[in-house]
């Protein structure tokens, strides 16, 4: 079992037990898959040969790049955030905004390109949400952001691929 699975059943187990129910708020949303968009599923082995170390850590392990490390944080172009794993289109550079928190964020998302899911690994329930295409972890969602939409989709930037437009 992944270290990351592992406590997360760890979390779920103490968030039962302690946590009041209020606490289990996360953003509301009801993300579906395009009907247009066949899910890619492909070995691990296909994965790793796709993949460079780092982008396989994140996007099919869930782990996290380090805050700042992004050279996507301080791109200003227009254009394409897409999944590194897959090239389906995620975010739109119109969305992209400076969150402060050294990772790539946007406000809204292309519809139908996201799927999201409850994660407590860090014993606080959050919104964890993938490509809708090959189920690549990008990042979470949070319900600090700017108008129009309020959300903060906080992405990895080894997660996304810009393509300038």
């Amino acid at each position: 079992m992944h270290r990351r699975r592992f406590l997360g059943w760890l979390g779920v187990a103490g968030l039962l037990g302690a946590v009041p129910s209020v606490v289990l708020a996360r953003p509301k949303l009801s993300l579906e898959r395009s009907a247009d968009i066949q899910p890619l599923e492909l070995s691990e082995a296909q994965w790793r040969e796709r993949l460079s170390e780092e982008r396989y850590r994140i996007l099919r392990e869930a782990e996290t790049e380090p805050a700042g490390s992004s050279p996507l944080n301080h791109e200003t172009r227009a254009g394409e955030y897409r999944c590194a794993g897959c090239d389906l289109p995620l975010f739109s550079s119109r969305t992209k905004f400076d969150s402060g928190t050294g990772w790539p964020s946007f406000f809204d998302h292309i519809e139908g390109h996201l799927l999201t899911e409850l994660d407590l690994v860090m014993l606080i329930p959050r919104t964890e949400y993938h490509c809708a295409r090959c189920g690549g972890h990008q990042g979470h969602v949070f319900e600090d952001g700017p108008e129009p939409t309020g959300l903060r989709w906080c992405n990895n930037g080894l997660a996304l691929r810009f393509v300038p437009a």
